[in-house]
């Protein structure tokens, strides 16, 4: 099992030191001069000579490269020249929890929701339930999710007065205000995967009931609500637990669109504006601190398999 665990953080490792690589070249390779924008429009060729040696940027690409991983590693991500802040503290204190907020705050969303309305819908295939159920995930996964941002703040923010519609109070400071914060962002981002969550539910249950150890269970006589919810959905956890690693990347990349409609002032939002304003060294961390959290997430996910199929264990 430990070699099991350790072969997959290396394959981890590998994946990140990849994407580093992809994306620091497309960054350097892209339009715009930092330099320039730091200097402003009357600067003279000096200037911009001892800026670009300061910096770093006259040197070979590869070697730029490793200075910045080792720099990266340590924690030394750079200052944003726009907010004179250090890079570390502007990502990774203050825009990481914000996202991850949000992101854990739709997940438990879609779950708490999403299971039960499946195993509803399998239980009672053909019913009205069923329909209903339907036709809520296929309007789900096909509403787009800014739109539906838009819709819940003119409804509940502005002619209901019901939730704030823009800013983010962390729940851990004020739970009751960073709960009606995080409301209406967390439905936005959550209605597609809740919807996603449904149908894989209803999906996989629905084969689930129909195997000979289910019968066998009813024929012991055990209540219906056990059949379904332990023998059941004991054994749809694995489809559902990799489809919802899979689903991380949709996840993140919504939150994005999330918290720009709603300002909140997290990495969706920080990549954004740092792309506006040329600052490649905050969307260099945006994009690695993205990659670890999805990579690190399907780690975690093939981790458990061997402890949701006992048929997966290393013997």
């Amino acid at each position: 099992m430990l070699l099991f665990a350790a072969g997959k953080v290396l394959q981890t490792l590998m994946v990140l030191l990849i994407v580093s690589v992809v994306s620091f070249t497309l960054l350097k390779l892209a339009p715009g001069d930092p330099i320039q924008i730091m200097l402003g429009t009357e600067n003279s060729p000096e200037a911009y000579a001892s800026l670009m040696k300061q910096l770093g940027l006259d040197r070979p690409m590869v070697e730029q490269y490793f200075h910045w991983l080792k720099n990266f590693v340590t924690g030394d991500w750079g200052v944003s020249y726009v907010g004179k802040a250090p890079i570390f503290q502007y990502a990774f204190i203050e825009a990481l929890p914000v996202t991850l907020t949000l992101a854990v705050s739709a997940l438990a969303l879609s779950i708490l929701i999403g299971v039960p309305l499946g195993v509803l819908s399998a239980t009672r295939r053909g019913s009205g339930w069923d329909a209903i159920t339907s036709v809520f995930t296929l309007t789900g996964t096909s509403f787009p999710s800014f739109y539906l941002g838009i819709l819940l703040i003119w409804l509940f923010g502005v002619k209901l007065g019901l939730f704030p519609t823009m800013g983010f109070v962390a729940p851990w400071n004020d739970f009751w205000g960073g709960i009606t914060h995080m409301t209406l962002p967390a439905i936005t981002l959550s209605i597609y995967f809740l919807a996603m969550i449904v149908r894989m539910t209803r999906a996989n249950l629905i084969e689930v009931l129909e195997q000979p150890y289910i019968a066998a269970a009813r024929a012991r006589g055990e209540p219906n609500w056990r059949v379904v919810w332990v023998h059941g959905l004991r054994n749809i956890l694995m489809p559902l637990v990799t489809i919802l690693g899979l689903q991380l990347g949709a996840l993140l990349q919504g939150a994005v669109l999330t918290e720009t409609v709603f300002s909140l002032p997290g990495i969706g939002q920080m990549i954004t504006n740092a792309v506006l304003n040329r600052e490649y060294g905050i969307v260099q961390a945006g994009v690695m601190i993205t990659a670890c959290l999805f990579i690190t997430t399907n780690l975690l996910v093939d981790l458990a398999y061997p402890y949701l199929d006992p048929r997966l264990r290393p013997r």
